[in-house]
């Protein structure tokens, strides 16, 4: 019982501390390594193993980035669905546990599953019902004046009306993610519960994407979650500098291949243009069988081959097999005079 100080020795231990009589320890960080070590030059940061980051901070800039495209591309889809401006963008990417992302939800809301092709698991969008409603009261001839926000579960008649939402959605969610791969995105349920939905267990690190929605007067938000084991076969190709590289090269090979193939099936008008001449309204009308009119070029002249109403080539009059045709001799140049 030595060791225990009384009343009075403590007291006085305060008091010195309190005056600088004695000075106070400073807690010393220990390093346990097989290698020695400069404490001075070491940088120690706290760790919560609670709280895992999996995903790099690069990797998270490129999500953000990636899905700063899809908030552009889906507002621009909004807009022309709904017949007024709507704005979207990108409020926070963060990490978290399914635990903490459910716990964070209303209830009710639309709580849409996510399945993509070729990943493995799913992914969440949920949408606040304070934008929802607005939505889906505008889609119905509303003006969503002094609108009454419902405390229930969606009716069958507005799920579907929220599905044509949620569509353009994953297009826009779909085309944003080509940069990085190929992946086709569908609905596979919707809840409107979000504590009924256990995609992953509630201590699994998921990647969450909020959005802000603007229409009008109203607004709300809107979450993607995305589970770490849905993306980790496309975790490499989201590192920064190998995703920055090759996404503007292979974005451009795409698309000039697609507007290749899409302008190479349209249909264009092609004509030949034997000559003109210019004639009066008076012998327009007094025209009969028989009369002749004379152009402005010879019969052997080459023929002006138009491809939709512009002169494009010149080409020589004949036939095949029994019909009408052109051949094309050369393309027309600024020096003809056609």
């Amino acid at each position: 019982m030595s060791d225990v100080l009384d009343q009075n020795e403590v007291d006085a231990l305060l008091a010195a501390v309190d005056t600088g009589e004695i000075e106070e320890e400073e807690a010393s960080a220990q390093i346990f390594t097989r290698r020695k070590v400069d404490l001075e030059n070491v940088e120690i940061r706290g760790y919560d193993f609670k709280r895992p980051e999996r995903v790099s901070k690069d990797q998270m800039r490129a999500l953000q980035t990636l899905h700063e495209s899809f908030a552009r591309n889906f507002g621009a889809a909004l807009s022309g669905f709904l017949r007024t401006i709507v704005e979207i963008k990108v409020a926070t990417c963060e990490q978290m546990t399914y635990g903490e992302f459910i716990s964070g939800l209303p209830n009710p809301t639309s709580f849409n599953l996510i399945q993509g092709k070729g990943l493995e698991g799913q992914m969440c969008l949920e949408i606040s019902p304070l934008i929802i409603y607005p939505i889906i009261d505008r889609l119905l001839g509303g003006t969503n004046h002094d609108l009454f926000i419902p405390q229930r579960p969606v009716t069958p008649i507005e799920a579907r009306l929220i599905g044509n939402v949620t569509k353009r959605g994953l297009e826009a969610l779909s085309e944003a993610w080509e940069s990085v791969r190929e992946i086709e995105f569908e609905i596979s349920a919707s809840e409107s519960n979000p504590q009924l939905v256990q995609i992953v267990p509630p201590n699994e690190v998921v990647v969450v994407v909020g959005l802000e929605l603007k229409m009008s007067n109203r607004a709300g938000t809107m979450n993607l979650c995305i589970p770490y084991n849905v993306i980790e076969p496309v975790m490499e190709e989201l590192a920064a500098q190998s995703w920055f590289a090759t996404s503007k090269n292979a974005r451009t090979d795409n698309l000039t291949k697609k507007l290749t193939e899409n302008l190479g099936q349209a249909p264009m008008g092609v004509g030949g243009l034997l000559g003109e001449t210019t004639i009066t309204l008076r012998d327009l009308l007094s025209l009969s069988e028989g009369d002749v009119l004379t152009l402005d070029k010879r019969a052997e002249s080459p023929v002006v081959l138009t491809v939709e109403g512009e002169k494009k080539f010149l080409a020589k009059l004949g036939s095949y097999r029994g019909s009408r045709a052109l051949r094309v001799v050369r393309a027309v140049t600024p020096d003809d005079r056609v």
